[in-house]
């Protein structure tokens, strides 16, 4: 493979590994998976575990923010990755609401 084509490969790689960042997309805390969150930046494999079980125990979290509850996530580490996190949109959370008994006021 001559040099042209081995940077294209790899230019390439790099854009879509990094497209869905660009094009505003998140990822959703509620419903991703531990893989998924790993994607995020300051997000490892632990991390990613914890907000899993703590999401699997506790139920949905109601705001981003919500995620400083998980040891080893404090205010540097969510401000580094708030931008690529979600947690649903608002339909989701009212239904989410009303599943748990709370008034949509």
């Amino acid at each position: 493979m001559n040099f042209r084509k081995a940077l294209l490969v790899i230019t390439v790689a790099v854009l879509m590994s990094v497209g869905p960042a660009w094009a505003g997309d998140t990822v959703n805390v509620n419903t991703a998976t531990a893989k998924e969150l790993q994607k995020i930046d300051g997000i490892g494999k632990k991390t990613a575990a914890k907000i899993v079980a703590y999401r699997n125990e506790y139920g949905p979290f109601k705001t981003v923010e919500d995620l400083m509850h998980i040891k080893g996530i404090g205010k540097k580490r969510l401000a580094k990755a708030k931008n690529e996190l979600s947690v649903g949109d608002e339909e989701n959370g009212k239904n989410d609401d009303a599943k748990h008994g709370k008034a949509d006021d």
